[in-house]
């Protein structure tokens, strides 16, 4: 744990070299001021005021000097201990602000598939509480290297005055050495559960947080609250330990230095007598031992929380050494206007190896609005999912204009095609702010257009503050309806050449609907439309039909061919008709 823990402290140092210098310059001079400052009392008392009192009398001169020096030594710790401060807090802060932002770029680069592994309270945690426990023992890390440099100096201080007061440090600084070593020993596992548990925590306070409404509404709050109080307690349990430990240890830590200086004073006065030492150097060395037990500490404060320290490295390190990252290319598409888009012998699998996709093949001609229909379970959003290039297929292609997907830059392929997907996502912001993402060239009559093109003009005109409204956490202030077309709206502002749809308008009126995408069709940007439809308004509204079943494309055609000529294509949008009737009927007898 030691060695796992110094690795990272010497990669912060490389990361801060500067830094780090100003604060072990500064930690430095302040042990060497310690030191000087025991000498000059014990030279004070020897020289000044023991002949003080013997004569009984003391010079103006020499009280001005005694002043002068302290005075000096004060200011000259007071600036020691400023750029010492200064060092280790700007450097921690700087670590901790480049691995929060290394994180969170480490997160939207990695793939959604890898994300539905990981739980969101535990990610929260990866680049909050673990990059802050990864850079902990750097603020008295500068102290602790200088509180080196002083017990070096102090030993040669003790030498140069008597060899024999000089054994006392020559076996208490190894002894303060080695119960760190104990301590850090003892404290490892402890620190590393304590971090774990961390995380557990925050990502069950998150996900409870997150389905507040299932909570509320299935009256499970008090279940949830027994559920948050296991982790809790076993946190608290562990934090309990960390306590007990550091505080069995710290009592030792503060009584070695004053043991020293008893043991000082006990051979001191042989020495004193023996006339192998002075009053002066007698002083020097007893008052040195009494200021060095808070120095010390700074070693133990390090030493302490490396292992915090390790497991919170090791967990960010975990993030930032993930794989599964896409690759992207440098091709732009081969032309303007709306895209076409291709699924050549396309197959695919999850992380289980359960392949979804078998062997898919269909084509959305450029200004086409194709729609996939096919039951739960088909891969109908697996297929939405890989035409915005969110995963790769296994085996086979899918082309935008003739061109795959991986070659295209990342900004090409954001400009060419957008996905709306079937949980709408709306920001704590403005509508403006949803809309336009602070792209650039979204001005608000650009946002006003992809508003009326989904549908949302009206319901954002009748809203306060218009574009300007704030529409809470969520959309929270929003209905479904409302925030599938807001979001529909985000994707249509950036002119995308194919939009994706999958079932994003299933939260609103069939009316609508059909409004939303009759305006689609009849845009003059005329974007390739590829939408996951249930409704047979929605699907009787595309030019082609592509009809799904477990993961296999099993027809092509219109809606009235396939109507026609394939029984299960009857049967499920017939299904389908009938949900929705009994969903409107119920809508009803309730209203």
């Amino acid at each position: 744990m030691l060695g796992r823990g110094l690795r990272v402290l010497g990669r912060a140092i490389r990361t801060e070299p500067r830094l780090f210098i100003i604060g072990t310059i500064g930690s430095s001079l302040f042990g060497l001021l310690v030191i000087a400052n025991a000498f000059v009392v014990g030279a004070v008392i020897g020289n000044v005021v023991v002949p003080a009192f013997a004569e009984h009398r003391a010079g103006t001169g020499e009280l001005v000097l005694i002043a002068a020096a302290f005075i000096g030594i004060a200011l000259l710790r007071v600036a020691s201990i400023f750029g010492r401060r200064l060092g280790a807090g700007y450097m921690q802060f700087r670590l901790q602000a480049r691995y929060r932002r290394a994180v969170t770029r480490r997160y939207l680069a990695l793939p959604p598939a890898w994300h539905q592994r990981h739980a969101t309270g535990t990610l929260l945690s990866n680049a909050n509480s673990d990059v802050e426990a990864a850079f902990v023992p750097i603020a008295p890390l500068p102290f602790a290297v200088g509180t080196i440099v002083m017990i070096a100096a102090a030993l040669v201080s003790l030498f140069l005055t008597d060899w024999v007061l000089a054994m006392v440090g020559v076996c208490l600084f190894p002894a303060l050495f080695g119960l760190n070593l104990v301590y850090s020993r003892r404290m490892s596992p402890r620190q590393i559960r304590a971090q774990q548990l961390r995380g557990k925590v925050s990502a069950v306070a998150h996900e409870s947080f997150d389905g507040a409404l299932v909570v509320k509404t299935m009256g499970r709050e008090a279940d949830e609250s027994r559920r948050f109080a296991v982790h809790v307690s076993e946190l608290r349990d562990a934090l309990i330990s960390v306590g007990r430990l550091r505080g069995a240890f710290d009592p030792v830590m503060d009584s070695l230095p004053s043991v020293g200086t008893l043991a000082v004073l006990l051979l001191g006065a042989w020495r004193l007598q023996s006339g192998a030492v002075s009053v002066a150097e007698l002083v020097s060395v007893s008052f040195l031992f009494t200021v060095l037990a808070f120095p010390v500490r700074a070693i133990g404060w390090v030493v302490a929380e490396l292992p915090r320290s390790v497991a919170g490295w090791e967990r960010v390190q975990a993030v930032l050494g993930a794989d599964g990252d896409l690759a992207y290319g440098s091709a732009a598409p081969a032309r303007t206007g709306p895209a076409e888009i291709t699924f050549d012998h396309v197959r695919f699998s999850y992380g289980d190896g359960t392949e979804v996709l078998h062997d898919v093949s269909f084509t959305v001609p450029a200004g086409r609005t194709v729609a996939l229909v096919g039951a739960t379970g088909s891969g109908k959003s697996t297929i939405a999912s890989l035409a915005v290039r969110l995963v790769d297929p296994d085996k086979g292609t899918v082309c935008i204009d003739g061109t795959p997907l991986p070659e295209l830059s990342v900004p090409a392929l954001a400009s060419a095609a957008a996905l709306v997907p079937q949980v709408p996502f709306v920001f704590d912001d403005t509508v403006r702010g949803n809309v336009t993402l602070d792209r650039e060239g979204l001005d608000d009559e650009v946002a006003w257009s992809a508003l009326r093109h989904a549908q949302a003009e009206g319901f954002v005109a009748h809203l306060p503050e218009g574009l300007d409204t704030a529409v809470g956490e969520r959309g929270t202030s929003l209905s479904g309806g409302q925030r599938q077309r807001l979001t529909l709206a985000r994707a249509l502002a950036g002119r995308p050449r194919l939009l994706v749809l999958d079932d994003a308008t299933s939260a609103v009126d069939p009316r609508v609907e059909a409004a939303i995408l009759a305006s689609l069709r009849g845009d003059d940007s005329g974007a390739s439309i590829l939408v996951v439809a249930y409704r047979r308004a929605t699907i009787a509204l595309a030019d082609l039909v592509v009809y799904l079943e477990d993961g296999r494309v099993v027809a092509t055609g219109t809606h009235t061919e396939l109507m026609a000529t394939e029984p299960g294509y009857l049967n499920l949008v017939t299904a389908y008709e009938q949900a929705e009737a009994a969903r409107e009927e119920d809508s009803k007898v309730i209203a």
